[in-house]
């Protein structure tokens, strides 16, 4: 049997339909099998399949054509070799014994006829006859084999990508936007795979264009008609704890340990993070060296603030270091309501809840507690019935947490001293007595006396780096200091009033900033 019918599917499947038309009436085997070969190998290439796949399904491509072309009965089987592209089609049907048992004239038999071309069958076996067909058909058996091998060959994918990304859940994928529809925006990956990025899966503040380069997190993999789906997302927290696993080795390598996510994406994120081991710090780990680390993170997310904490057992330490960069005077736990009642400086208020309350929100879904924050004049007023922040404070079953593991030390190698031969013996000489010195008078340092208007200043205590944040703490308070600067200047009117009216003064813009100098 010729192989122009095979070549003429598989480049028809590539688009160049017309230069394989030439080929088909050709009845020379071998350049027409090296051909095939190719094409095998090229679909083998572009679809990334296995050559087995695509040898099923070109056959049965071939037997929906042969069917089609010579009518033969019962199931239609073609077969091609691997090595030379020689193909034998067979057809098969089942024995039963008399004519009133046939339920289907194509595919079943009776036994008195199947004997005539196979004595040895028996009811219920299957006859099996070998066709010589030299020339499958044209145009007509070429599109119905083409549909066959497509649809074979699709199939054929899909499972390859379900088998490739199922069980790989959670995951960080990189692909390029390829449409933006009203309600979805699809993300091609590198392996020309389509994946679907939901509405709800979006982050509001980001806008997407054709083309643009993105990176998110695969959220599940659905069989679905069209195949498989594939869902990714960049508005969950487990993003952000994925980026911070890529970007910081030692929460990779296990060192560090993050234990706990909230977020609302687009504005901020919260991340308490813990050592494992003594002598590494899980916040300046995560920071890196000049914010390098925690700056990649926050570019990936377009601007979105990050609060890196430090978590802690004691819930009360735990709230107060969810709350920064807010100062917390007290916290009380209640376990019957699960709530944490938190005091503020009535100056801190605002700061403590933060905009539309997200500093607050974001600490309650990270600590889990239902946060009450409370100015201190209120609380020292219920302190008095023994409600409030600084009421007494119930006991808490605290967990006990395994000891950090300590930094392994390298042993430093052994140096064995140099004996030598036969030491000379040694010299004894008679110690020489000598006075001892005389104790040197005691000089005590008068501390200078403070002026009185110094002396009423009452020093403050240094401050205690207690493991809060200190990145946002650190743009909060430089933000601050320029709002104070700009509010001491005194500004110059630009108007002096004249006989004639209002006149503009040359000389107020130079002299705006004079207090600065």
């Amino acid at each position: 049997m010729g192989v122009g019918l095979p070549c003429l599917i598989l480049r028809d499947t590539h688009g160049s339909f017309d230069t394989v038309l030439r080929m088909v009436s050709r009845q020379e085997d071998s350049p027409m099998k090296t051909d095939f070969l190719l094409a095998i190998k090229q679909l083998h290439s572009d679809k990334n399949l296995d050559d087995e796949v695509i040898f099923n399904a070109v056959e049965r491509g071939m037997a929906a054509a042969v069917k089609r072309r010579y009518e033969l009965p019962g199931n239609v089987i073609v077969t091609i070799d691997r090595y030379d592209g020689g193909m034998e089609v067979w057809s098969e049907q089942e024995v039963v014994e008399i004519e009133e048992d046939i339920a289907d004239p194509d595919l079943q038999i009776e036994l008195e006829r199947a004997r005539t071309t196979d004595p040895s069958v028996h009811i219920g076996s299957t006859l099996r006859i070998k066709h010589d067909i030299e020339n499958v058909g044209g145009r007509i058996e070429a599109q119905t084999a083409k549909q066959v091998v497509l649809q074979a060959l699709r199939e054929a994918e899909r499972e390859a990508v379900f088998a490739n990304y199922s069980g790989e859940e959670g995951g960080i994928v990189s692909g390029d936007v390829q449409r933006v529809e009203p309600h979805q925006v699809i993300v091609e990956l590198g392996d020309h795979t389509e994946t679907v990025m939901p509405a709800q899966e979006q982050v509001r503040m980001e806008r997407y264009r054709t083309g643009q380069r993105v990176k998110a997190i695969m959220v599940e993999v659905l069989r679905a008609n069209k195949g498989p789906q594939i869902v990714i997302s960049r508005s969950r927290p487990e993003f952000v704890r994925r980026l911070f696993e890529l970007e910081v080795p030692e929460i990779m390598r296990g060192v560090v340990e993050i234990r706990g996510v909230a977020r609302e994406a687009g504005h901020r994120t919260k991340i308490a993070v813990y050592s494992r081991q003594s002598g590494v710090d899980p916040v300046g780990s995560c920071i890196g060296m000049r914010a390098m680390r925690i700056q990649n993170i926050v570019n990936e997310l377009h601007g979105e603030r990050i609060d890196v904490i430090h978590w802690d057992p004691d819930p009360r330490r735990f709230v107060e270091h969810a709350l920064s960069p807010a100062q917390i005077l007290a916290v009380r736990i209640d376990p019957e309501t699960n709530t944490a009642e938190c005091a503020v400086p009535d100056m801190q208020l605002s700061l403590a809840i933060g905009r539309e309350g997200q500093n607050a929100r974001l600490a309650a879904r990270l600590t889990g507690y239902r946060i009450d924050i409370k100015p201190q004049t209120v609380a020292e007023r219920l302190q008095q019935e023994d409600r409030g922040p600084f009421a007494p404070q119930p006991e808490l079953t605290i967990a006990t947490e395994p000891p950090p593991e300590p930094q392994p030390v390298r042993a430093e190698p052994r140096v064995e001293p140099q004996v030598a031969a036969s030491p000379p013996p040694p010299v004894e000489i008679a110690p020489v007595p000598t006075p001892a010195p005389a104790p040197e008078p005691e000089v005590v340092e008068e501390e200078p006396e403070l002026e009185p208007a110094l002396q009423a200043v009452e020093i403050a205590p240094a401050a205690q780096d207690d493991g809060q944040i200190r990145f946002a703490e650190d743009v909060l308070r430089r933000e601050q200091e320029q709002q104070q600067q700009r509010d001491r200047r005194r500004r110059r009117p630009r108007y002096h009033e004249s006989d004639e009216g209002l006149e503009d003064d040359p000389y107020a813009e130079y002299l705006e900033y004079e207090e600065d100098f």
